[in-house]
């Protein structure tokens, strides 16, 4: 079957499949004509990245436990247990991944808690503060707010001229 073919067979696009080639996950062979020839083992094999990938593995560390992997018709399982301390390896990176996006999350968290309510009666209290313009037109709190971007003009945009 041509890379069309598959990628509609397995739900993954054909520019990702040209990447799994590149890194090696996938071999397809070449016609004559230098069209990829995919057979239903790749199928198969794109399913079985697409599993390790949800699993948090790079493609690098899939090219190196694939050769070691078996699909036993409901699960793919290690053959080899000299890969249980690859597999624990990357457990414990994507545990140590969690635990710092947690954290992050906690640091949010208390900046959202310590955020005072908006007071209706002072809508300029969150003007980013500093000097007026130098043509004296306009005051400080008339600038926009620190975190919204000053370079998107609010409303309809003027017509060029």
């Amino acid at each position: 079957m041509r890379i069309g073919t598959l990628s509609q067979r397995t739900g993954v696009s054909q520019r990702l499949l040209r990447y799994y080639e590149e890194q090696g996950l996938l071999r397809p062979r070449r016609r004559p004509s230098g069209y990829r020839d995919y057979h239903d083992d790749d199928i198969r094999t794109v399913r079985h990245i697409r599993t390790l990938l949800a699993a948090g593995l790079s493609t690098h560390t899939i090219a190196e436990l694939m050769p070691c992997m078996v699909d036993d018709g409901s699960l793919l399982v290690p053959a080899c247990p000299d890969m249980l301390s690859d597999l624990h390896r990357e457990r414990d990176r994507l545990s140590d991944t969690a635990a710092g996006l947690l954290a992050a999350r906690d640091v949010l968290d208390t900046i959202i808690e310590a955020t005072p309510p908006a007071d209706a009666a002072e809508p300029d209290a969150c003007a980013a503060p500093g000097p007026p313009p130098a043509d004296g037109a306009g005051t400080a709190s008339a600038r926009p707010a620190p975190w919204r971007n000053p370079l998107v003009a609010p409303g309809p945009t003027p017509p060029r001229t």
